[in-house]
């Protein structure tokens, strides 16, 4: 069974008229997927203790109080705020969890995350990017924490260089971070030349690729790049990263991929978690800022997640 998680309060973190990560994305991937079946589920909260397994505690009290303040934007980076989005990202946060619990107990197979604000972006002491707290490695390290994970594989396929995921993990061993991205591009970062240090050395994969890349190149990376490192890093949970900017005709992007292609994409991450992880995977949402195509995008991953 594959679950897929929506908490409607996303719809509450509204960064304002006009902006490109709005609340019509999670209602336009909830309608998407409408012809599946979305997982009914109690949804929690990440405490602060929990989003400090990941982030400082300073910049915890920083995003707090700025969102309690009424700032509008992240004094960190540009993430636009409003009345509701400390809230809304502790919730992401908390339906992660609520993934990663579902596959580790086996109530659930593998597990697809709709969920806003984005977190590729914040690093453990910085929100930027659109993003607050990173949903993605929150979910890792708390699958080692409450599952006793002891390798987390993550692979992000957003077209934007997931920065704050690689900051996170770069010193630690535990974690392998795999990544394709546009570059140069936002945020500046993902050039092939970083690998990690120390216990992480070899532990992060940059694959940074020129604007109009596509099938092709994407595919030949995750075939020469990632299927040897997930061979020999033999991961106990899988993750994505899926951001749907990435995909042809996105505003914020230049890459050419098409939903066969993340349909393609997420049978070969199955197959990885299926040799290695007794089937756990678990996605989460990023970019995809093109309504009509972030949905046909979703709709192929999801479906790809239930074969």
């Amino acid at each position: 069974m594959t679950a897929l998680l929506a908490d409607p309060i996303a719809k509450r973190h509204e960064p304002g008229p006009g902006h490109p990560e709005s609340p019509a994305r999670f209602d336009a991937v909830v309608k998407g997927l409408a012809q599946f079946t979305l997982t009914p589920f109690a949804p929690r909260s990440a405490t602060e203790d929990e989003v400090a397994l990941c982030h400082t505690r300073q910049y915890i009290r920083t995003a707090r109080h700025e969102v309690e303040e009424g700032f509008s934007q992240l004094t960190t980076g540009d993430t636009d705020l409003s009345h509701d989005t400390y809230d809304v990202a502790l919730r992401a946060v908390g339906t992660v969890f609520h993934a990663v619990d579902l596959v580790f107990k086996g109530e659930a197979a593998n597990a697809f995350c709709v969920v806003r604000p984005p977190g590729h972006h914040a690093s453990p002491n910085r929100g930027m990017g659109f993003c607050m707290f990173n949903n993605v490695a929150l979910g890792a390290r708390y699958a080692q924490r409450r599952h006793a994970a002891e390798r987390v594989m993550i692979v992000d396929w957003d077209v934007h260089h997931g920065n704050g995921t690689q900051d996170i993990f770069y010193d630690d061993g535990s974690v392998l971070f795999f990544s394709t991205h546009q570059y140069p591009w936002y945020p500046g970062t993902g050039a092939a030349e970083e690998t990690g240090e120390g216990k992480g050395t070899g532990r992060t994969v940059n694959c940074p690729l020129p604007a109009g890349a596509g099938r092709r190149e994407v595919w030949q990376a995750f075939q020469d790049k990632l299927l040897p490192a997930a061979e020999e890093f033999r991961p106990d949970l899988v993750m994505v990263s899926a951001g749907f900017d990435s995909r042809l005709g996105d505003p914020l992007g230049q890459f050419t991929l098409a939903d066969r292609d993340f349909a393609d994409l997420t049978r070969l991450l199955r197959d990885i978690a299926a040799k290695h992880s007794n089937g756990r995977l678990v996605s989460v949402l990023e970019g995809g800022y093109n309504l009509y195509g972030l949905v046909k995008a979703a709709q192929a991953h999801a479906q790809a997640l239930q074969e």
